[in-house]
């Protein structure tokens, strides 16, 4: 069997053009990228990603998209220009997948919609990202992850009684719905087609796989008619596993369930007894969550710490991103890496979550709008004049 080289990772060999902006779409390319695939963003010179307008910024670039869209080129071409159609068809032809995340009927619009590109390649695997997919009510209707989260009944139980639904840190729908679900079906796909030989289009709504997180509460919610509520169940605040403030204002997270690591949670704090209301969830739980409250508040953070940090009891301090960068589990977990840019000054960013025997060994930062232009039309044969005529035009932008 012949040799490939994967010394970029599995997905070596792999060509993505990428034609969404923001955060589902990148986020799943970036994670196809540093699994190593090629992944050529399509950019608008005239409409720039807002991602790139991102604070806080290093050297007028944001940070959120130097990490986001690193390992990929860009291209900046003015797709409603109709130069720019035969440029976008050359590629397709060398091209395994495509994401996009416009609403449904702008690709087709644009001449590039999943019917007229198998037409240039039937192999192509074509992936759309929306709030609230290809079909249905809702299909042209504007969206956010707040939107999708509140729709799929997520929100309705995230929080608590006195408040109301709360936002969440980080967008749950865009990437745990958009941008996960995109990378496995993309991955389903490109296994299905090395057994068919056929490509195939994937449908992916946000808020069908907002829904789909529902996957704990939603089997009893469906089959009872019985709803989750704020601050009622197991796991949203109706029993003791919770966040706990200190006497100096920091958090600690409690999830000592189990019975073993209650009864050694509540030892540490030297009410061994209380174990027992823990254990009686049918009863008032409030109670126990106020005394409990009342004893994280006689110590500080460090303090509390210094008590947890050799027991195996499911209790864990709330750390700030710069705390957990520095933490030993994720400095040991290899999960900070330094980029260099192109003075060779070093950017921190997470690595890639995903641990696999063939890794990248280097990467590169998000570019610059338009900043592999050239090199991209040439890798399809347009000669240097070519594309000095379509620079002319404003029909594609090179960052120089």
């Amino acid at each position: 069997m012949e040799q490939v080289d994967l010394s970029k990772g599995p997905l070596t060999g792999v060509r993505i053009l990428d034609f969404s902006t923001l955060l589902p779409g990148p986020y799943a390319t970036m994670l196809l990228a540093d699994m190593g695939a090629e992944v050529i963003r399509i950019e608008s010179p005239q409409r720039p990603d807002l991602m790139r307008e991102m604070a806080p910024k290093y050297d007028e670039r944001s940070y959120a998209h130097l990490s986001i869209n690193r390992n990929k080129q860009s291209l900046a071409i003015d797709l409603k220009q109709m130069e720019a159609k035969p440029i976008i068809e050359k590629l397709i032809k060398s091209t395994d997948i495509i994401v996009e995340q416009f609403r449904p009927g702008v690709m087709r619009r644009l001449g590039i919609d999943y019917d007229s590109v198998k037409k240039i390649n039937s192999k192509i695997i074509y992936c759309s990202i929306t709030g609230y997919g290809q079909t249905g009510p809702y299909k042209d209707r504007a969206g956010h992850d707040i939107n999708y989260l509140a729709l799929s009944g997520l929100a309705s139980y995230s929080g608590r009684s006195d408040t109301g639904p709360v936002l969440s840190g980080t967008q749950l729908a865009d990437i745990a719905g958009g941008s996960h679900h995109a990378v496995m079906a993309i991955l389903a796909a490109v296994i299905a087609r090395g057994v068919s030989g056929h490509g195939q289009f994937l449908d992916i709504s946000m808020s069908d796989a907002a829904l789909a997180l529902n996957s704990l509460f939603a089997p009893g919610a469906l089959a009872t008619r019985r709803d989750p509520l704020l601050g009622k169940e197991v796991l949203n605040g109706g029993i003791f596993y919770d966040y706990y403030q200190t006497s100096d204002g920091r958090f600690f997270s409690v999830g000592a369930l189990e019975p073993k690591f209650a009864l050694s949670f509540f030892t540490a704090i030297g009410k061994p007894h209380w174990a027992i209301r823990a254990a009686n969830i049918d009863s008032e739980q409030t109670k126990l969550k106020q005394d409990i409250a009342k004893v994280f508040k006689k110590k500080t953070f460090a303090e509390w710490q210094k008590k947890f940090a050799e027991k195996d009891i499911c209790v864990e301090p709330v750390l700030t991103i710069s705390e957990a960068a520095d933490s030993d589990l994720f400095q040991q977990r290899n999960m900070i890496k330094n980029i260099m840019d192109e003075n060779g000054n070093a950017i921190p960013q997470i690595a890639c979550p995903i641990k696999l025997d063939s890794q990248r060994s280097e990467d590169l930062l998000g570019r610059q709008l338009g900043q592999d232009t050239k090199a991209v039309l040439t890798s399809i044969g347009l000669n240097q004049d070519e594309i000095n005529q379509l620079i002319n035009s404003s029909v594609v932008k090179q960052y120089d």
